[in-house]
């Protein structure tokens, strides 16, 4: 096949079973989109390149497969950067095409050239500046492989303007041949047997679910140990649907905003095994006072994680699609005796849990975000996905919403990107169009990505918009409130804005509840209405996610309700 280089992208998206790509066009990518046009090969225009890499992120948590976007060079290229850097810290594959000035005009400040290798490095799995078309096929195949195998990353493929053009004879490689990098991370067996030995040993054994075991697909292998020996489960805001939250032994998520009973048990465990996790600081608390009385086994697939942020006692490296099935065999022997050796352990938590769940103070007159996140998780099915932005909202929907399989939680865990949600839940419902999708979001954060909003009207993408409306920034605010003595330095919002006006200004339906019986009559209808809907919810300026555990303090000094 004699093709020029742009239409060798798009068979190669074909080759790799790409379904659908995000994108914005401009001058450097015209020739791949001339070639996207003459394929008709699917394409959500995006209003903003940073809408296009958030969707395709959340396109590929939603639906486990590589997420594509595209954007011209320079400044397209860079409006890429926060979107890139999200998904990397969080392990998420894309694949991102940018155009780059074409080869002659490289490295010399022309019009529209950035040095999108140099910037991308260190938030990239790997990258790659193509300046022939001969080149294209070969890394196309690579930067599929890199992006979807071992612990998955975002892979930009930066493309020289006349490549896209340069006529080429078509040939898709059969195999990848990458030196240094095959992909595969088998574990090591004798280290599965220290981890047996310590569990036969242990009387107050945790789990601690990352979002390793999302990206593996290993949660029924999870749920399989957990139910075996009656070892009580704690995650990460990552790892939220690996258990079942309605199993008596799932405790809820650890850390910052974590539930009583997840902290206490990681404060008085004597083993915890944490499989695929980081031990990110949001996470631990004071690091040195981390599960001080447990030894602490880490599976995880990348070495690079061992001994980071929290010293192990044991590590099990390798892909959790083989560490973890072998580990259940190999105590299949012993789980009697374990079972036997952590009722009382077991009961305790459990105990924990019911006696202080995540709560609220009522107000008998205003709504509260608690009590409305709530009210939707129950009125929504098991199979919804739940996408938000980053502040109080996010944390109240990881308290108050139950999520019941992985991928089924989308959100900024590792850099906490305001203005991901909105293009994540597009993403995400374009990918998973069978299921239900919630965004929760706040007036903070829906702000800063809210063109996308043209988007979802003009693919009249079905996506639920509930804006938790406070008109401040809800976490500055708590923190300036509770650290920096209620100084709250330009985080007031001063105009209130109409967030339904804006709404219905870009083509979708916008409602407001204010009233507290609206939550019962009004509610339940809105969210079954067809098509994309705005639900702006109005909540008090002053509240408060707690539990909360301040910087600096163990996991067991939490604020609890009613403290702060």
């Amino acid at each position: 096949m004699h093709i020029n280089g742009a239409r060798a992208i798009i068979e190669s998206f074909k080759k790799e079973g790409v379904e659908l790509i995000f994108g914005y066009p401009g001058g450097a990518v015209l020739t791949l989109y001339d070639e996207i046009y003459k394929t008709k090969f699917p394409h959500i225009l995006t209003r903003h390149e940073q809408g296009a890499v958030h969707a395709a992120d959340g396109y590929a948590r939603a639906t486990g497969k590589v997420g594509v976007c595209i954007a011209t060079s320079g400044p397209g290229a860079t409006n890429l950067i926060t979107g890139i850097a999200t998904a990397n810290i969080d392990s998420i594959p894309l694949v991102c095409i940018t155009g780059q000035v074409a080869t002659p005009f490289i490295g010399k400040d022309s019009f529209q050239e950035a040095d999108v290798c140099g910037i991308t490095s260190p938030i990239t799995k790997h990258n790659y500046l193509v300046r022939h078309a001969k080149d294209l096929p070969r890394v196309l195949k690579e930067a599929f492989f890199i992006a979807r195998t071992g612990r998955p990353g975002p892979v930009v493929i930066d493309v020289a303007k006349d490549a896209f053009a340069a006529k080429i004879d078509y040939v898709y490689p059969d195999k990848v041949k990458l030196r240094g990098y095959s992909g595969d991370y088998p574990c090591n067996e004798a280290d599965i047997d220290k981890a047996v030995a310590l569990l036969q040993k242990a009387q107050k054994p945790v789990i601690f679910a990352g979002g390793g075991i999302v990206s593996s697909s290993t949660y029924k292998s999870l749920r399989k140990l957990a139910a075996s020996i009656d070892i009580p489960i704690t995650s990460t805001l990552m790892g939220l649907g690996c258990a079942d939250p309605d199993s008596s032994g799932f405790l809820g998520m650890a850390g910052m905003h974590g539930s009583y009973a997840a902290n206490m048990a990681i404060m008085g465990c004597d083993l915890l095994l944490g499989i695929g996790v980081r031990f990110d600081d949001r996470v631990t608390g004071i690091v040195s006072q981390f599960a001080p009385h447990a030894s602490i086994v880490h599976f995880d697939i990348d070495h690079a994680e061992i001994n980071k942020n929290v010293n192990v006692n044991l590590s099990v490296v390798g892909d959790l699609q083989q560490s973890l099935p072998l580990f259940l065999q190999k105590l299949a022997p012993y789980t009697d005796s374990i079972k036997k050796n952590c009722q009382a352990w077991y009961k305790h938590v459990v105990k924990l849990k019911q006696e202080h769940p995540f709560s609220y103070k009522e107000d008998p007159e205003h709504i509260l975000a608690q009590e409305a996140i709530s009210k939707i998780s129950t009125l929504a099915g098991h199979d919804t996905i739940v996408a938000t932005d980053v502040g109080q909202h996010q944390m109240w929907a990881a308290q108050f919403f139950k999520i019941y399989t992985p991928r089924n939680f989308i959100t900024s865990g590792g850099l906490g990107t305001m203005g991901y949600g909105l293009p994540a839940a597009m993403g995400a419902k374009l990918g998973a169009p069978a299921k239900t999708v919630l965004l929760f979001s706040g007036d903070g954060s829906i702000m800063m990505n809210c063109q996308e909003m043209a988007t979802i009207a003009d693919y009249n993408i079905d996506i639920k918009i509930i804006v938790i409306h406070n008109s401040v920034l809800g976490m500055v605010t708590q923190w300036q409130r509770m650290f920096y003595g209620k100084r709250y330095s330009h985080s007031l919002f001063k105009s209130k804005a109409d967030i339904v006006k804006i709404a219905q200004a870009m083509g979708i339906k916008g409602y407001r509840l204010e009233k507290k019986d609206e939550l019962e009559t009004l509610l339940p209808k809105i969210l079954h209405e067809q098509g994309p809907v705005l639900i702006d919810i109005i909540v008090p300026e002053v509240q408060d996610v707690l539990p909360m555990v301040p910087g600096g303090k163990r996991l067991d000094e939490m604020v609890m309700e009613g403290e702060a």
